[in-house]
């Protein structure tokens, strides 16, 4: 109300000069440039570490396409890494095996770009050590991982930069939005310039390169900030709605849920399960088919990028992982105003369609 009643809409303002302060605040980090969303972000961190047309960029094939079409934005190629058991995550060993590859084929990948999957970080011990040891820089996508840690480090705060999305399905939204966040202060501050058409600091309007329409309004980063005040609340409901759920199915045959690492505390963006038909009594498809004919929306996990038709092209090491994950996930409906009653019911209709079957 605040930014509507000083008709400060957009561009910029007082707000998301507050939503990027209270941002590195609530990670410990120290600098972030709110822009228009997570995609935009991703695109700008790839700029910011000059990856262009040919280079390479090792990826997550278990994410949204947002991750991989960003590397295609400024011409690169990119190769997809597997995920590992443990986390869902990038593997670590198939990312060794990518950048040995890289390596024997005479080439040199210029970042690898690793996704928190559904509100959890990856093993970033293990990812960062393969990284140093070929001189390789991280991108952290935390798009859905807001206010989930890794050995006591919030998420985002990984690599050389960390980006998030404040879009409407996430743990907080501003409708539409992102946020790239750095200890580098130069790269946060090339953020905001390419961000605001790349306009030069002189009273006329004078461009000296390219630049793109990607900072967030102040309506939108008021928005954020009023949402970033119950984001622990919304992570704990988002939790007891995991909890809910495990209790009620994680002892059953055939039903599995996402690991949770003891180095890792995730967010609980979404509780995801693996559905065994033949063990449960019911498959994945059918569980979805019968929450929806109740009005439940339901959906299968994410599909790799390495089966997705316009990445069929491209190079994955390994695969299998991620496209089990497909093939048997789920994501339950997980978000934070959800009443222990209506976990009952999803739960109800699951074990109906159980027995049913």
């Amino acid at each position: 109300m605040d930014a509507l009643e000083s008709n400060w809409i957009a561009p910029l303002g007082p707000h998301v000069d507050g939503f990027e302060r209270e941002i590195c605040d609530y990670l410990g980090v120290a600098n972030a440039a709110a822009l228009s969303s997570g995609t935009a972000a991703l695109h700008l961190a790839l700029v910011l570490l000059g990856v262009s047309e040919g280079d390479i960029v090792l990826v997550s094939t278990f994410t949204f396409v947002a991750t991989a079409n960003a590397i295609r934005y400024v011409g690169a190629t990119p190769v997809f890494v597997d995920s590992d058991e443990a986390t869902w995550n990038m593997c670590p060993e198939r990312l060794a095996q990518a950048l040995e590859e890289c390596e024997k084929a005479g080439t040199q990948a210029k970042a690898i770009l690793c996704v928190d999957l559904y509100g959890q970080c990856a093993d970033y011990d293990a990812i960062e050590e393969v990284a140093g040891r070929y001189k390789v820089p991280i991108i952290e996508d935390a798009a859905e991982a807001l206010g989930a840690s890794y050995r006591g480090r919030k998420a985002g705060r990984f690599g050389v930069m960390g980006i998030f999305s404040f879009n409407g399905n996430k743990i907080i939204t501003t409708s539409g939005g992102g946020m790239l966040v750095s200890d580098d202060p130069e790269l946060t501050r090339r953020a905001r310039h390419l961000a605001t058409q790349a306009r030069m600091p002189v009273a006329h309007y004078e461009h000296e390169e390219i630049g793109y329409n990607y900072r967030l309004s102040n309506l939108l980063a008021a928005v954020g900030r009023a949402q970033l005040e119950t984001l622990d609340e919304r992570i704990e409901k988002r939790r007891a709605v995991r909890a809910q759920y495990k209790a009620a199915l994680g002892e059953l045959p055939g039903i599995s849920f996402m690991p949770q690492p003891e180095h890792s505390e995730s967010n609980a963006w979404l509780s995801c399960i693996l559905v065994d038909g033949k063990q449960f009594g019911a498959s994945r498809d059918q569980l979805i088919a019968a929450l929806d004919k109740e009005s439940i929306e339901a959906r299968a996990l994410w599909k790799p990028m390495h089966l997705q038709p316009v990445f069929a092209d491209y190079k994955c090491v390994g695969g299998a992982v991620a496209a089990r994950l497909f093939d048997d996930g789920m994501c339950l409906p997980s978000g934070s105003d959800l009443s222990a009653s209506d976990v009952g019911r999803v739960i109800d209709i699951m074990l109906s369609t159980r027995s049913a079957s």
